[in-house]
């Protein structure tokens, strides 16, 4: 069974890929495409200049009902820490011989969906260049 891979780069946009995550769980359950649809999500480490930094821990609020949440200033500042992480999705089709439409509808509908579009699409089928190296990749991606 050969694979295709959709490779889309999100930068640092956390909420574009969570949107772009909980889509494709909604075609994965919706067309039932358990083992056909995979995706694998590869978080980078933050810029350079960011080496330094310390994780943020939440701070607790101690008063009242708020006993045991966190104060949204905490909440800001781990948003903010997650934010320099370079995201990048990748998708891997795997469609029997007799599928072949249905793997060329979703080639076509996923970079073209909302999320998707503005995460520079790119498709990569066996024998292209570096499709071993993409393989590989989402193998190693936990």
């Amino acid at each position: 069974m050969a694979h295709i891979y959709l490779l889309f780069d999100f930068a640092r946009d956390e909420e574009k890929a969570q949107q772009a995550r909980h889509k494709l769980e909604g075609w994965k359950q919706a067309f039932r495409l358990d083992k056909k649809l995979l995706y694998k999500m590869e978080r980078t480490g933050a810029a350079p200049g960011d080496a330094d930094a310390k994780p943020v821990k939440a701070e607790k609020v101690e008063k009242g009902k708020g006993k045991g949440k966190t104060a949204p200033r905490a909440k800001a500042e781990a948003a903010s820490e997650g934010a320099n992480e370079e995201i990048k999705l990748i998708i891997r089709l795997a469609f029997s011989g007799h599928e072949k439409l249905s793997e060329q509808r979703w080639v076509q509908r996923i970079p073209a969906e909302q999320p998707f579009q503005q995460a520079s699409p790119k498709v990569v089928k066996v024998g292209d260049e570096g499709f071993e190296a993409t393989e590989k990749q989402f193998e190693e991606l936990a």
